[in-house]
């Protein structure tokens, strides 16, 4: 389980429409990590929604926004364009991310159990050490509550 103040564990994955994304290359700005279910559902649309509502903000802080969920690019980019969406959207389809950052749970739902990402987010300081951990996130006001994180680092 990664706590804060470790080293955030290096990835690199594919993204919608442009090249992959390595997270160690980002180092010199914070990077918000938020792991979501899945596309086109109404919590991770609206977190999505909210993320890109927020996007110049986060931008303006120096900070770089990577949702990352098991969908292939072919979906990331189907939901970009229905939702106009305006922030990084990467494949994790193997789940190796996933497993690493530790949001690859089991879930019970209706009393069956499966295995899903859990809704949560990372705050990555210019480091690339880990500064923040929201788990098991609401998605009402959270996107408030990361901005408010960054301009605090």
């Amino acid at each position: 389980m990664i706590e804060i103040g470790q080293t955030a564990p290096d990835f690199t994955l594919p993204q919608d429409g442009g090249p992959e994304v390595t997270l160690s290359s980002l180092e010199g700005g914070p990077v918000v990590v938020y792991f979501y279910p899945r596309d086109d559902t109404s919590g991770c649309t609206l977190e999505a929604l909210d993320f890109t509502a927020e996007a110049d903000a986060f931008r303006n802080s120096g900070a770089t926004v990577l949702g990352i969920s098991k969908d292939s690019i072919a979906a990331h980019g189907k939901f970009r364009a229905k939702h106009d969406l305006g922030i990084a959207l990467l494949s994790d389809a193997e789940s190796d991310v996933c497993e690493r950052y530790g949001v690859w749970v089991e879930k019970n739902m209706y009393g069956r159990k499966s295995m899903g990402i859990e809704r949560s987010t990372f705050l990555i300081d210019s480091d690339g050490t880990v500064a923040r951990i929201w788990r098991k996130v609401k998605v009402k006001g959270h996107v408030a509550e990361v901005l408010e994180a960054v301009a605090a680092l």
